[in-house]
């Protein structure tokens, strides 16, 4: 799941493209399979006939339970390589795939009713959080129903933590199959961070946990 905004480090584009072959290994994870079944279930009615937009959508995971329940899907991502999967695993004549940055989304006539992210809020610099929420935010609609799903940090399933920076972020060093090693942002934001985050903008807010995942829903004022 990648966006970028012609500033990302060269090293984090040459990441999410050699990983797009190998990227749906981190869904095979044996003790993750329960939480991923009880989402799978979940997170389509959320959605159902809503006009929606997926953020960073990698090779379609999450595109292809999406789809069934949406009127109309407009699935992005800024890495052709993982978007090209998503291709291949999602065919759909409701279903859109299209190049995308994540800070300056497609705008389409009428607007968007529903928008989700899945693992990629925890990518957004912290610095960068409010002015990513406040685009998202312009391309929906009144009452657009909002659904960030994302990592809990657990102990020997998560990647360990490599370093922090000024603003808070965290970092991981992750290893590639061809042997390269990468540094990624990766953040574990609090629930008690995230309501912050969404301000005013977010009503009916409610947050979900499961043991290595959470979700954040909202609706759009």
């Amino acid at each position: 799941m990648t966006a970028s905004d012609g500033t990302e480090p060269p090293d984090m584009r040459e990441y999410y493209a050699a990983r797009a072959p190998e990227y749906d290994q981190v869904y095979a994870k044996p003790e993750r399979q329960q939480d991923l079944r009880a989402i799978e279930a979940w997170l389509p009615g959320r959605f159902i006939g809503r006009r929606l937009i997926e953020i960073a959508c990698g090779t379609g995971y999450w595109t292809r339970f999406l789809a069934p329940a949406a009127s109309e899907l407009l699935a992005t991502d800024a890495a052709p390589q993982t978007l090209e999967i998503a291709r291949r695993r999602v065919r759909s004549p409701s279903v859109q795939f299209v190049v995308a940055d994540a800070y300056r989304l497609p705008t389409r006539a009428g607007a968007f009713s529903g928008a989700f992210a899945g693992f990629w809020l925890s990518h957004v610099p912290r610095q960068r959080l409010a002015a990513f929420l406040d685009d998202l935010h312009a391309r929906l609609a009144p009452g657009a129903r909002v659904v960030f799903l994302d990592n809990r940090f657990v102990a020997g399933s998560s990647t360990p933590i490599s370093e922090e920076d000024a603003f808070g972020n965290t970092y991981q060093q992750r290893r590639l199959g061809d042997g390269s090693s990468h540094r990624v942002l990766k953040n574990f934001p609090s629930e008690a961070e995230l309501t912050q985050a969404i301000g005013g903008a977010g009503i009916r807010l409610r947050h979900h946990a499961w043991q290595h995942y959470w979700a954040l829903e909202y609706l759009v004022s």
